[in-house]
């Protein structure tokens, strides 16, 4: 039995940037520090977390000492390369795969990596992951939403779902704005813009995006083609666990000609992280609906605060082996992690 004290912590939604992104997709970060000039205050929290997401050495493991974090898994942060054409995503998805490789191979005991992957280009993006688990021993790969409105249950993309299960490794399915014309058509409305885009993004658009992006998939019958594939999503679940039961009451196997109802692939193809969303009631419906085996902790970091994310995992309702589940075994199993 674990105790506060002593609980270990992996978090899986944990980000960083490296140079290159920055002068590429992460352009829009910068601008909006520029863009908030004249909100000193606005603008100068923009710059500390640039920062964070640059600072992969030992600030950020202070941070997560001072946290009480033991292993961060890395992924590059939204909107990654998933916007870019064929050939900028491929360079740069190596870049930044080849930088995170480096950090871990430095700090090999703090660190574990997601790949991002050039999913322009499916058979190169199938490639770069295997690349990265076979040489680097990377965890899987995380995947920012739709490429350039396009989502994996597009046979199109079907490379890489079936080289993650040949591997053995998850696919993390990560929030990314919606596409300017579904922010025009739903989102905004009868209030300000600023107010529409977040509407469409943080408060609500991008997490029912990723929901939709996870049906979508079980929909398709990826997961009756690739039955052993895994991914992740975060934030509780992107609002599917409150929504299981009705849809597996809506689409039932004789409506969906697939092998399973809707819930049984929610339960045996999802894991799902906390990711930020540390509220005890969205919580327990997800627990209640899953099972604590399917249950990961993550942070957010530096979006939200790893303080409050391991406060939250020690006030967890659960038992101490349910809460080490989540805090650490669970990812073990899943990622195959052994301590250094």
């Amino acid at each position: 039995m674990e105790n506060k004290m002593s609980i270990r912590t992996i978090a899986l939604e944990e980000h960083f940037v490296t140079p290159a992104f920055m002068e590429g997709p992460g352009r829009m970060i910068k601008a909006q520090a520029q863009a908030a000039h004249a909100h000193p205050q606005v603008a100068a929290g923009i710059t500390k977390l640039i920062e964070m997401l640059s600072d992969l050495g030992e600030g950020r493991i202070a941070e997560m000492d001072a946290a009480g974090i033991d292993m961060q898994v890395l992924s590059l942060t939204s909107p990654g390369v998933e916007q870019l054409d064929n050939s900028e995503a491929v360079a740069l998805a190596r870049e930044v795969n080849d930088t995170l490789a480096d950090v871990v191979q430095r700090f090999p005991s703090r660190f574990a990596g997601f790949a991002a992957l050039p999913t322009s280009s499916p058979d190169k993006a199938a490639d770069e992951l295997e690349r990265m688990v076979r040489t680097q021993g990377f965890k899987g790969a995380l995947i920012n939403g739709h490429t350039q409105g396009r989502y994996l249950d597009d046979e199109y993309f079907w490379p890489i779902l079936e080289r993650a299960e040949a591997l053995q490794v998850p696919l993390y399915l990560h929030p990314t704005p919606p596409s300017q014309s579904v922010i025009k058509e739903v989102y905004t409305g009868n209030y300000s813009s600023d107010i529409a885009g977040v509407l469409a993004t943080a408060a609500w658009g991008w997490h029912i995006d990723t929901a939709n992006h996870v049906l979508r998939l079980i929909l398709s019958g990826a997961f009756d083609r690739y039955p052993q594939l895994q991914v992740i999503v975060g934030h509780l679940g992107e609002t599917l666990p409150f929504m299981l039961p009705r849809l597996e009451r809506s689409l039932p196997p004789q409506m969906t000609k697939l092998k399973n109802n809707v819930g049984a692939y929610l339960r045996e193809n999802v894991y799902y992280t906390v990711s930020g969303f540390n509220w005890t009631p969205a919580f327990l419906d997800l627990f209640l609906q899953v099972g604590v085996e399917r249950i990961m902790f993550s942070t957010d970091y530096p979006y939200s605060s790893m303080h409050e994310a391991r406060a939250f995992l020690e006030q967890l309702p659960v038992s101490p082996a349910d809460k080490a589940r989540i805090a650490h075994h669970n990812a073990e199993r899943l990622l195959k992690i052994e301590w250094i």
